[in-house]
């Protein structure tokens, strides 16, 4: 939804290979003819710049694993949404000649297929119905104390962003740049923890989050880049009144539906990649916050937050498979290490006092951990 075609140009710009956008599963660039052709198991879904071609319109409930290769000149993103446009599962950032899986719990139900061109838009949609007899896995004692155990993670740390986001909208209403300034990546760090539950409701996470060159035509540029913009841009947050507000409800919105939200252990998994996807395409990139350039903040967050979903799954995962245990907490440990590097007081440098060499040291950790992370959501499913 967020990570549009420039992030492609500011890769190529910082002269960064190897970031964390594939799986073990993911053909990038070796032609995609095996996800094109299907797999046992998947369902193969060929995206293009005006085409979403979904193998299977009907599904049996339970865990399914969507295969995508973008065939376009565009990069794209694949949805299934519930009702409400409740995000079931996503992937995004799937460059042209690119095939990556992602792993679902779909309940009985009548979901919509959709492919994003340009990662913007409603994108092109179909219809997909589930059917059948469902046991979640969630009724597995053990992954539903893992659900449990980062529910209340989300609750604590959604808490703290809204309390957080309003004391930054306060400051904004009073005019107070400095203030504002110091306290925005505060504000995003407890935002960029929970945001793979964020992101489940609809139109909400853009209207928080949303980059100027992510808003479709026609539409209003809010939340906190919006603002960003504005304190190091402009350095006059005298129009913004109304949207410092809009962002208190908005947030306090996410809150609520984030703290009542029912997630399937998959989700847990899914999102752990997820926001190291983020790092590699917006922090490590530095187009995720651009003007005031704290994406480090928001690079330790979500890291943070990753860690925080994959400690909920431990046990299951020790219980299974306990060399993937062992390969993450190295890897974690490796990632926090490189990062802690660029630690300046109690936050962080300025993504503008990093070398290439810096960031191509921590796209190299992240890479690292992304490659054992990507291994959850099939663990988790078994």
């Amino acid at each position: 939804m967020r990570r549009t075609p420039i992030v492609v140009s500011a890769l190529a710009l910082a002269g960064i290979t190897g970031l964390a956008a594939c799986s073990p599963d993911d053909t990038a660039g070796s032609g995609g003819t095996a996800a094109a052709a299907g797999r046992p198991g998947k369902i193969t879904v060929a995206a293009s710049d005006t085409a979403c071609t979904v193998a299977k319109s009907e599904l049996a409930a339970g865990t399914s694993t969507f295969t995508i290769t973008n065939s376009g000149s565009k990069v794209t993103e694949f949805y299934v949404y519930a009702a409400g446009d409740r995000v079931m599962g996503e992937v995004e950032n799937i460059v042209p000649g690119l095939t990556r899986d992602v792993v679902m719990e779909l309940p009985p139900g009548m979901y919509e297929t959709a492919c994003k061109p340009g990662m913007t838009g409603k994108g092109i949609r179909n219809p997909l119905k589930v059917a059948g007899e469902h046991q979640p896995l969630s009724g597995n004692a053990q992954l539903a104390e893992a659900v449990a155990s980062y529910k209340r993670y989300i609750k604590s740390q959604s808490d703290t962003l809204l309390t957080k986001t309003e004391e930054f909208a306060d400051a904004v209403k009073a005019g107070d740049v400095a203030k504002a300034k110091e306290l925005y990546p505060v504000a995003r760090t407890y935002w960029e923890r929970i945001e793979p539950v964020a992101e489940i409701f609809g139109d909400l996470d853009p209207a928080i989050d949303a980059r100027e060159n992510d808003v479709a035509d026609g539409q209003e540029w809010t939340g906190y880049h919006k603002i960003e913009k504005d304190l190091w841009v402009a350095k006059d947050v005298s129009g913004d009144k109304k949207i410092a507000d809009k962002l208190v409800t908005d947030v306090t919105t996410i809150v609520n539906k984030a703290n009542s939200a029912t997630l399937s252990p998959v989700q847990l998994a899914n999102g752990a990649k997820g926001l190291l996807d983020e790092v590699a395409t917006g922090k490590i990139t530095g187009e995720e916050d651009r003007y005031s350039h704290t994406d480090l903040w928001d690079f330790d967050a979500n890291l943070q937050g990753s860690k925080a979903a994959v400690q909920s799954l431990r046990p299951v995962l020790q219980e299974r498979e306990p060399a993937l245990v062992k390969t993450l907490d190295e890897k974690f440990a490796a990632a926090e290490a490189e990062l802690g590097k660029h630690r300046s007081g109690d936050g962080w440098k300025l993504h503008t006092e990093l070398s290439k060499g810096d960031l191509r040291a921590l796209s190299d950790a992240v890479n690292a951990l992304a490659e054992p992370i990507s291994k959850l959501a099939a663990v988790v499913a078994r």
